[in-house]
């Protein structure tokens, strides 16, 4: 029976969800994918993108360096969405940009190395080969299927842009998106050179504590969903968060028509919180300790580059399309991403754990569709997922599923499934989902079978 007070424990969890997620993976993650997409879109010219992914492209150059762009930038799926949203509008074929989609979140090196070491190199190995296969091969079906509509867009495309199809792009704009890049990797590449605390600092904290209590009653940790909780230094991060937000309305809403002091206002903003937020901070016993990171030392050198860069080798012009090019793709994947990470964790909690345990535990077809299933309704941030899909091996989920899962599941989340659907439309939505969902589901049914007769 569906009471008042289950319907509210749906809407807290969802909002828990939301909260560990915003606290753990959106500022250092997807804060510089959006500065890159922006870059990307506004200071690249079409053809440095149609040259290696656009109609004339030869398939055999064209899909492979799709390939090989999402291996390069190997990141969660959420922050892919902006990067394939970019290349899209600037004139990549559909084929391409799929790949690219696809391939991005599917072979994340940390995800790939931590699933080898947590689950098996066969499940890693496997997830590898099949996601580069997948990938390709998903992306030349859809260009095949809708041929005729991509080809009058990129020809539309090159019309709008007829006095720019043989620019070059300018080293400094190699420079600046060279140093955006680093800034990303930086901020998510889970090594001890950027991980480890050189110094620490503390100061009088029993009130963090106390806020820590609370917030572990509010956002409950819980492995086994992937909910990773907020601590205190997440709770000020999404302030911060907050705050962005807010100066960003008035700051760059009409960027395209001058600066204002708003505009230096969340630039200033943006960098100062992307510094916050590579500090490790632990509270214990009454204190808060502060760690000065390799993480945060990188930071701070690239961020300044990365000041100087704009101020001293762009014209005003150039600086103001790339912010509204930014902030046009923040007002376009912002809220159906938040959307999505709500509407999964209340999915968490409506889909029975026993139910999906037995059904998986068999290498069926119907165990590894539900292991997709499971994907889609069950999102889990990269790496997040690997101890989940551990957990499920645990409790007798078949290998099969689970690889059937790992492969869906960085894919089909509701998040990206929404924001896909903003950019290519529905029909190819609905084509990109049904051919992941079958790639998956026979994936992993062969990969159990060849495990069977090992």
């Amino acid at each position: 029976m569906v009471t008042f007070a289950s319907i509210l424990h749906l809407i807290q969890f969802g909002i828990a969800s939301l909260g560990a997620y915003l606290a753990a993976h959106v500022l250092l993650c997807l804060l510089p994918a959006f500065l890159i997409a922006g870059a990307l879109s506004a200071l690249f010219p079409k053809e440095a993108i149609t040259r290696y992914l656009g109609k004339d492209a030869p398939k055999w150059l064209s899909y492979p360096a799709a390939a090989l762009g999402g291996f390069v930038l190997a990141v969660c799926s959420c922050t892919i969405m902006p990067l394939f949203a970019s290349i899209y509008k600037k004139g990549s074929g559909l084929g391409p940009a799929i790949t690219f989609l696809f391939v991005g979140p599917a072979i994340n090196i940390l995800a790939i190395s931590f699933t080898g070491v947590q689950i098996g190199m066969d499940i890693a190995i496997a997830r590898v080969v099949l996601s580069l296969i997948f990938g390709i091969t998903i992306g030349l079906i859809m260009a095949w299927v809708f041929r005729k509509e991509d080809r009058e867009r990129l020809l539309e495309l090159e019309r709008s842009n007829a006095f720019s199809q043989k620019a070059k792009v300018p080293a400094k704009v190699w420079l600046f998106f060279g140093l955006l890049l680093a800034i990303l990797i930086a901020g998510t590449l889970q090594v001890g050179l950027f991980m480890n605390s050189y110094f620490t600092f503390e100061v009088a904290g029993a009130w963090a504590e106390t806020v820590q209590v609370w917030l572990n009653s509010v956002v409950p940790p819980n492995a086994a969903l992937g909910i990773e909780g907020v601590s205190v230094h997440g709770l000020f991060l999404i302030g911060l968060l907050v705050l962005i937000g807010i100066f960003a309305m008035p700051g760059l809403n009409h960027v395209d028509e001058g600066f204002n002091r708003w505009t230096m206002a969340v630039l200033v903003l943006i960098s100062v919180t992307l510094m916050v937020a590579s500090f490790q901070v632990v509270v214990v016993e009454g204190r808060v300790t502060f760690g000065v990171t390799g993480k945060l030392i990188a930071e701070v050198i690239l961020i300044g580059m990365a000041w100087w860069a704009a101020c001293t080798k762009f014209a005003k012009h150039e600086l103001q399309d790339w912010l509204w090019e930014t902030w046009r793709f923040v007002r376009q994947i912002i809220p159906l991403l938040l959307v999505g990470v709500f509407l999964a964790g209340v999915a968490r909690q409506l889909i029975p754990a026993a139910w999906v345990e037995s059904v998986a535990g068999r290498n069926t077809i119907l165990a590894n569709f539900v292991g997709v299933v499971f994907g889609v309704f069950m999102y889990f941030p990269t790496l997040v997922e690997v101890p989940v899909a551990q957990t499920f091996l645990s409790l007798g989920m078949h290998r099969g599923p689970l690889l059937a899962y790992l492969l869906a599941d960085p894919e089909l989340s509701l998040q990206s499934i929404l924001i896909t659907n903003s950019v290519i439309g529905k029909k190819k939505t609905a084509l990109y989902v049904g051919l992941v969902s079958i790639f998956s589901t026979l994936a992993g049914y062969l990969f159990g079978m060849f495990l069977s007769r090992m």
